[in-house]
């Protein structure tokens, strides 16, 4: 794969805590330099990354219920309707990781069906992509979440927030997309630091890459 091609898979990630003005526009300027899939950022800071995106083919994604999703359904519906009146494309929402530890499957599906509705009445096309936190779930619940995640209408399953007790790994991948097939996207986020695991990632089935070093990937990967 050419360095292109793995760009055109990363979503540029800035979600801490301390991100300021500068650290946000400085995410964007690499977003255009490396030509990625979108920069990813908190939703506070989405109108700012439209703004300084103008001109790109990057598009904006916002968190929604993040970092652990436990805010109620309601509230991660209205976070999407901000978020793409500010200007997101994409949403990467958290799942209410507690309701599928419980077998809470009814509110699962409608917590992530919530957000995907907030996408459909979109003025234009919005993804959604449902973060499962992997880590924290027996491998039977982690099919369970990604089942009910592609049946509530998401366009992707996404491991982890890249915030909890641990990120992306090949088994986990190559599980999400054997549970879900071809019919939507996985992402791998959390922990991908150089292109050997990216690539990993990628050969495991993920169409997507959550990152923050995406400099430090590229540069080990073909032109």
């Amino acid at each position: 794969m050419k360095r292109a091609e793995l760009a055109k898979r990363i979503d540029h990630t800035l979600l801490g805590p301390t991100a300021d003005t500068e650290a946000v526009k400085r995410l964007c300027e690499e977003a255009i330099q490396f030509d990625v899939a979108s920069a990813c950022v908190n939703p506070c800071h989405v109108e700012l990354v439209r703004e300084s995106l103008k001109g790109s083919d990057v598009k904006v994604c916002a968190v929604v219920g993040f970092p652990h999703g436990m805010s109620t359904s309601e509230t991660k519906a209205f976070e999407a309707q901000k978020a793409i009146a500010a200007g997101a494309d994409e949403l990467d929402m958290v799942i209410n990781v507690g309701a599928l530890k419980e077998g809470d499957y009814a509110f699962v599906s409608e917590d992530i069906h919530a957000v995907c509705v907030a996408a459909e009445k979109a003025p234009r096309p919005v993804s959604v992509k449902v973060i499962l936190e992997m880590a924290l779930l027996t491998e039977e619940e982690k099919v369970a979440g990604a089942t009910l995640a592609k049946a509530a209408g998401a366009d992707y399953v996404k491991t982890s927030t890249g915030f909890g007790p641990g990120g992306a790994t090949v088994e986990d991948v190559a599980l999400l997309r054997a549970t879900v097939g071809e019919g939507i996207g996985v992402k791998a986020a959390g922990g991908i630091r150089d292109a050997e695991t990216a690539m990993a990632m990628v050969e495991a089935g993920a169409d997507r890459i959550g990152a923050s070093r995406t400099g430090a990937i590229l540069e080990r990967i073909e032109a």
